[in-house]
């Protein structure tokens, strides 16, 4: 490999590490992008079993493939308002690290809109005051589209 070559390798590689892939979902009126590497699959809704006793933003538990994994609304976690299911309403199976063990969890998603690339160049820092949600469930703030889209910290917000 020549210099020239080596050069254009590693400035694609920086160009890489720069762009991380995401699965867009809606929840309300707010946008939120997950982790590509964390989403498993995306279903439609399921019938859900509530448990007694669960926490208030995993109050059930679905089905899927014969595993039995919570399911959380994270729009009670976020304080937002409640909101009957539609025909864009789907399932997205993620799997975090919880206590050092991988944990498969669905959340609900008023709306899927795509799978898509954000920069982590365009990140801006979490304001402190003036946001609905805790600082601590997100990750970052970045730009996607002329919008402002919320990387939620989902490990933080489900333990």
């Amino acid at each position: 490999m020549n210099l020239q070559q080596f050069e254009r390798n590693t400035a694609v590689a920086v160009h890489d590490n720069s762009l991380m892939q995401v699965v867009m979902v809606g929840l309300g009126d707010e946008m939120f992008a997950l982790d590509a590497e964390l989403v498993r699959e995306i279903i439609d809704p399921v019938p859900a079993t509530k448990v007694a006793g669960a926490r208030p933003f995993l109050p059930s538990v679905i089905n899927v493939r014969g595993n039995v994994i919570p399911l959380a609304d994270l729009r009670i976690r976020f304080g937002m308002p409640l909101k009957d299911n539609s025909a864009e309403t789907r399932i997205v199976v993620i799997e975090i690290m919880i206590s050092g063990d991988p944990v498969l969890v669905g959340i609900i998603a008023d709306r899927v809109y795509e799978v898509t690339e954000i920069s982590k160049a365009d990140v801006q820092q979490t304001p402190r005051v003036g946001m609905q949600w805790k600082p601590e469930f997100i990750s970052f703030i970045t730009k996607w589209r002329q919008e402002f889209v919320i990387v939620p910290n989902l490990e933080r917000i489900l333990n």
